[in-house]
This record gives C-alpha cells, sequence and structure tokens, in this order.
C-alpha cells in the first residue's frame, strides 16, 4: 500500500512474477533462500521508483538477474550454493519419479542453458525478449534452448529405459517433453 493507501505499481507484479522469479534464481544458482532474499530486494528496489517502467515485467526479471549475479558473486555464497545444489528443487509429497528425473536433468544443466529453458518455459519469454535480457542474439538464445532440451531428451529417455517398473506415467511425461523439444 502507498501512503495513500492505494495498491502500490508493483504489487500485482509481484503476485504474478514472485514463483517464477524464485525459479529462475534456482536456474541461476542460487538456494532457495537465497533466490527469496533476492525477490526481497528487487521489490524493495522497484516499490521505490515512483513511476513504472515502460515494461515492467521485462524490468523486474532484468533487475532480478542483476541483483541475482551479483549476490552470487562472494566465495562463501558460492561454497552454500554447491551444498545446497544437491536439493535445487524442493521436494513435493506428489512428486513422480518422472517428475525428479525432469527436476535433476534440468538443475545438470550448464547454467547458460538452463537460465533460457526457465526463462521460456515458466517466464513465456520470446527469444528476442531473452536475448535483450541475457544480452545474446536470439538465435544464440534459441540454440541454448534447443541444446538444453536435447540434453534432458537424452537423460530422460535413460532414465525410462532404466526403470525396472513401468506404470506409463513416465511415458507420458516424456512424451509431453519430447513434443516441447521439436516445438
Amino acid at each position: 500500500m502507498s501512503e495513500n493507501g492505494q495498491i502500490h505499481w508493483c504489487a500485482p507484479l509481484y503476485d504474478a512474477k514472485a514463483a517464477e522469479l524464485i525459479l529462475y534464481g534456482r536456474a541461476l544458482g542460487l538456494a532457495h533462500g537465497e533466490a527469496e532474499d533476492v525477490l526481497q530486494e528487487t521489490f524493495v528496489a522497484l516499490t521505490q521508483l515512483e513511476l513504472p517502467p515502460a515494461k515492467p515485467e521485462q524490468y523486474c526479471v532484468r533487475s532480478f538477474r542483476n541483483r541475482a549475479l551479483n549476490y552470487r558473486r562472494t566465495l562463501w555464497r558460492r561454497l552454500m550454493r554447491e551444498w545446497e545444489s544437491l536439493r535445487w528443487f524442493e521436494k513435493s509429497a506428489d512428486e513422480t519419479p518422472a517428475e525428479r528425473a525432469a527436476m535433476i536433468c534440468l538443475a545438470e544443466l550448464p547454467v547458460e542453458q538452463r537460465e533460457v529453458i526457465v526463462l521460456k518455459i515458466w517466464h513465456g519469454c520470446t527469444f528476442d525478449e531473452i536475448g535483450g535480457l541475457l544480452e545474446i542474439s536470439p538465435n544464440t538464445a534459441a540454440g541454448r534452448y534447443r541444446y538444453g532440451l536435447q540434453k534432458i531428451k537424452i537423460k530422460l529417455e535413460a532414465f525410462i529405459h532404466e526403470r525396472t517398473e513401468y506404470d506409463g506415467s513416465a511415458d507420458a511425461f516424456l512424451a509431453a517433453s519430447l513434443a516441447g523439444s521439436r516445438a
């Protein structure tokens, strides 16, 4: 709320983007708590702006990314991230083995590929937007996306073949993943 009782312009932006930005922070190599800290810092800074930027969502993601990259630079935090990397995604009681395998595959990708995949799938960014955000060409962004999905596909196929108990759900999950890699 602002001083006059109105909702600040970035409150709906927070509601829409907070969970996506936490995941993006994880893709950039932050621990869950670190991503939450960067999220808070980002929105504190946004609330101090008098007027919303021309493209609030893109500005928000760019601001978050810059803060996340700055946050990662210290040695102590790097060591903590390496320890935390074992738990890149928070476990859910209802997750399937195929979902866990997909999360592990995503976490094992190089940061550059993982970052583009998260921006494309969870943030719905175009390759032009990703290119602008990361300061790379849209073709480079598309290539990182494509190569990352290919690596995930190969690892998931190996996961399917290694399963001793076949229940069909992993097959459906893999089919959806493969369909996305062809798009």
